[in-house]
């Protein structure tokens, strides 16, 4: 069910941005008088089409992408028969290069366009909840990650590269981990210590063996829910008590709690718990995970910021926007070798595990649909033969040049901007299959 779900999310997702996408594409071209013969969501073969005016719509089987055929251009198709004749008047070909242009830019502008209100409309709706870094009082927990770079639990992380934090989630951004030369600030038995972060470091934090464990605010707890007919339940736990000791070890943080049981397997434990002022000992077996069933409740208190449209407009475009500087940014790294591409890189089958998940929450889904939009935006305009930005490009150098580049040259750059993608493609594809597999 759950893989339902996460290709439900990644068709869905991916079906709005690509129509978007080729919709940009389609009214450029008619506004400027082009003949738009085909627009299709998917790729061929085709599962339902129906012809309006001089074009027909369709849906094709693939869902990974669609396209929109403009007569007289040399596209992805290949398509040259055009090439013997002379331009007609609404062919692509005989249009001002300028207006070319805007046509081949049209779907990257909706895509950020649609980014951007995605990220001010969840701005305006959700406000921003999060914890306060001075309520992060009991410093952090470092797993081993965060210990190989010289982090101690306990410690408590006041400054993020020399500027001093006000959310406690400043200290896992993309600054830190995609910028050079990063470093944290910590506050340690009373004393300031810096902790340099390597370049390289975002390479082992996307190592699946990691699990995205790095740090995580030190927090009390105390149960909120109970899973039905596992070990906490059967033995009596309840909603709203606290555990004080497991196996005799006290507790007050919830780190300290898994510390204890997850090495538990099969094993027996006695909790402790604080039930409304009474105490309590209940004893269970774990599972063979080292669980006993419950979810926690953390007691740490979270700040809830309110925005005017104004404000969320002004936030929303930023985090739109730093999806495109995170791009660059990561891809600056794998460039400089600091990251490998195969840690980097995902294809659908990563983007639907890693991002949408196998639970469908709304918010989350169109918050990973504002992010593809801006991701898909940056991808497009790549100077690559073949993407919108590799069109660009050669209308580019039309436009400052003022010669027309032949079309033999033209069809040349697009069959090798084709091999480049598709062989992209592929490996994104082998990448995800080999990281789930391995």
């Amino acid at each position: 069910m759950e893989i339902l779900v996460m290709a439900g999310q990644l068709i869905l997702g991916l079906s709005i941005l690509v129509g978007l996408h080729e919709l940009g594409h389609l009214l450029a071209a008619k506004a400027f008088g082009m003949r738009v013969e085909q627009y299709f969501i998917g790729f061929p073969p085709k599962i339902w089409s129906i012809k309006r005016g001089e074009t027909e719509y369709g849906v094709g089987a693939i869902p990974l992408g669609g396209f929109v055929k403009i007569s007289g251009m040399i596209d992805e198709s290949l398509d040259t028969a055009h090439t013997d004749t002379e331009p007609k008047p609404y062919e692509f070909r005989s249009k001002p290069a300028w207006q070319r242009l805007i046509v081949m830019l049209g779907g990257i502008i909706v895509n950020v366009i649609v980014g951007i209100m995605i990220f001010v409309i969840i701005a305006y709706k959700n406000g921003n909840t999060y914890l306060a870094a001075k309520d992060a009082k009991y410093g952090i927990v470092a797993y081993d990650l965060a210990k190989s770079i010289g982090l101690r639990t306990g410690d408590k992380i006041v400054k993020v590269n020399g500027k001093e934090i006000t959310d406690f989630n400043e200290i896992r951004g993309s600054d830190v981990f995609l910028g050079d030369n990063s470093s944290y600030t910590v506050e340690r038995n009373g004393k300031l210590e810096d902790i340099y972060i390597p370049n390289n470091f975002v390479d082992k934090l996307a190592d699946k063996k990691a699990s995205g464990q790095f740090i995580e605010p030190i927090e009390p707890f105390k149960v909120a829910e109970l899973v039905p007919s596992q070990p906490a339940s059967k033995a009596g736990l309840k909603a709203g008590d606290v555990i004080t000791s497991a196996n005799g070890k006290p507790i007050q943080f919830y780190h300290e709690f898994t510390e204890i049981v997850k090495p538990l397997k099969n094993k027996p434990l006695t909790l402790t718990v604080n039930r409304s002022g009474k105490i309590d000992t209940l004893k269970m077996t774990t599972t063979e995970e080292g669980t006993i069933g419950f979810y926690p409740e953390f007691l740490l208190p979270f700040t809830k910021q309110e925005y005017t449209f104004g404000e969320a407009l002004s936030v929303g475009t930023k985090k739109a926007f730093q999806v495109v500087f995170d791009n660059i940014k990561g891809f600056g790294k794998i460039f400089r070798g600091e990251v490998s591409a195969s840690k980097a890189l995902s294809g659908p089958i990563g983007i639907a595990q890693n991002l949408f998940g196998g639970i469908w929450v709304w918010d989350r889904f169109w918050t990973v649909t504002g992010l593809l939009s801006m991701a898909l935006a940056f991808m497009n305009a790549l100077p690559i033969p073949a993407l919108d930005g590799g069109h660009a490009t050669i209308l580019g150098y039309e436009i400052i040049s003022g010669r027309k580049p032949s079309d033999r040259f033209l069809e040349g750059a697009q069959r090798v901007g084709m091999v480049i993608l598709l062989g992209l493609m592929a490996f994104a594809i082998f990448n995800d299959v080999f990281k789930a597999v391995f």
